[in-house]
């Protein structure tokens, strides 16, 4: 797909919805209402994720987050690696959902709705020993489908549990997919772009063959986003190995950012190959990447300032992202206590900490997607749900 633009008429072909489709309108406007304020198809969402949409599954399993962190939106940490809302959260809201409960939490949790098992740090395939170490979650993606197994197990047992969703919900829930992005950045300083590029196919077929677990256990519709551009996010910028004649004019890494286009690709490819095993499902490629990727190189066009600076961070510079103390911490440096603290203007920034997105940032991707041109092969989300305005 050619999408460089937030323009919503950006690369959207026109396309005859399927006969299925026209179904599913006629139940959706034949349905009795359900406990959410609008009509929608999908009375439930069931996430699988890593940071981008994690809303606190790691920080409930390991309890340290601490401010800025939340400042915009919650005014407190919330388990979000984010200053505010995440795009898993705009969705929901548009979809006249409350936010998604961490299956992690214990405390407070609300499944009726569905379940986010998203947690920071997680990856597709299963690390080995050594990656944990160095930070990866141990919650890969076969562990979050075996979560979300069981949730359904129990709910199907249960006799009306108000915080479990019906057994209905699971063949009518929204399926979403934001996970990938470490198993490409975790190996990238010692392997380089060639070693990691070998083992890619098996995180999208993985992708893939868990959408099809998910379509034996009744579900239908998905969603699955493709990997950002990271050849521009200030981390990376900052440890990634390159050199000036690999920055293009808007500071971003040509190879790591090529790489990343190679792996779309093939992540889109393989879904089409889903799709044919699976006509009865929805499978639904969301582009991100290219809304993303336009924020970064005209931040200003979009109401932002700062592109390829993160806004909590230290060291100022281009950057403003030191790994030696990341956003919210202390470290001593060179005989000094230095905290890497947040800007007073996130609403200005593409990037809250160098490796996630702040709020700002987040509704305006979120905006991108609920036009419905950005995802492939076309899906009339605007049909199947009276979309509430987001905040």
């Amino acid at each position: 797909m050619k999408t460089s633009s937030l323009n919503p008429l950006a690369g959207f072909r026109h396309a005859h919805l399927p006969p299925f489709f026209s179904a599913l309108l006629i139940s959706c406007l034949l349905a009795p209402p359900t406990t959410t304020e609008a009509k929608c198809a999908f009375p439930a969402i069931f996430n699988f994720g890593d940071s981008n949409s994690d809303t606190g599954g790691f920080y409930a399993a390991f309890p340290a987050q601490t401010g800025p962190f939340g400042m915009t939106y919650f005014k407190r940490p919330a388990g979000r690696a984010s200053d505010g809302r995440l795009v898993i959260d705009f969705l929901a809201e548009a979809l006249g959902l409350p936010f998604l409960s961490p299956y992690l939490q214990s405390i407070g949790s609300d499944f009726r709705y569905g379940a986010n098992f998203a947690t920071l740090a997680s990856t597709v395939r299963l690390p080995n020993t050594s990656l944990f170490v160095s930070g990866l979650s141990p919650f890969s993606l076969a562990i979050q489908l075996n979560q979300m197994k069981d949730l359904r197990k129990r709910s199907l047992a249960s006799l009306g549990n108000e915080h479990l969703p019906p057994s209905a919900v699971f063949g009518q829930a929204l399926y979403t997919f934001d996970i990938g992005q470490n198993d490409f950045t975790s190996e990238l300083g010692s392997l380089g772009i060639g070693g990691v590029q070998k083992y890619l196919p098996e995180v999208a077929s993985q992708i893939a063959w868990t959408i099809k677990e998910i379509h034996d256990l009744g579900g239908r519709r998905f969603m699955v986003f493709n990997l950002a551009p990271i050849g521009c996010y200030p981390s990376f910028l900052t440890e990634l190995p390159h050199n000036t004649s690999d920055l293009d004019v808007y500071g971003c890494m040509i190879s790591y950012n090529d790489a990343v286009v190679e792996y779309n690709k093939l992540l889109n490819d393989t879904l089409e190959n889903m799709r044919n095993m699976l006509p009865d499902a929805h499978i639904i490629y969301v582009d991100t990447h290219s809304v993303k990727l336009d924020l970064f190189r005209h931040p200003k066009n979009h109401g932002l300032v700062y592109g390829t600076k993160a806004c909590c961070g230290h060291g100022g510079g281009a950057y403003n992202f030191d790994p030696q103390v990341m956003c919210g911490n202390s470290k001593m440096i060179s005989g000094r206590n230095v905290t890497a603290t947040a800007c007073g203007d996130p609403q200005n920034y593409v990037s809250w900490d160098g490796i996630h997105a702040t709020e700002a940032a987040n509704k305006l991707v979120t905006q991108a997607v609920l036009t419905g041109f950005h995802f492939h092969p076309p899906f009339p989300l605007s049909l199947l749900c009276d979309l509430h305005p987001i905040d």
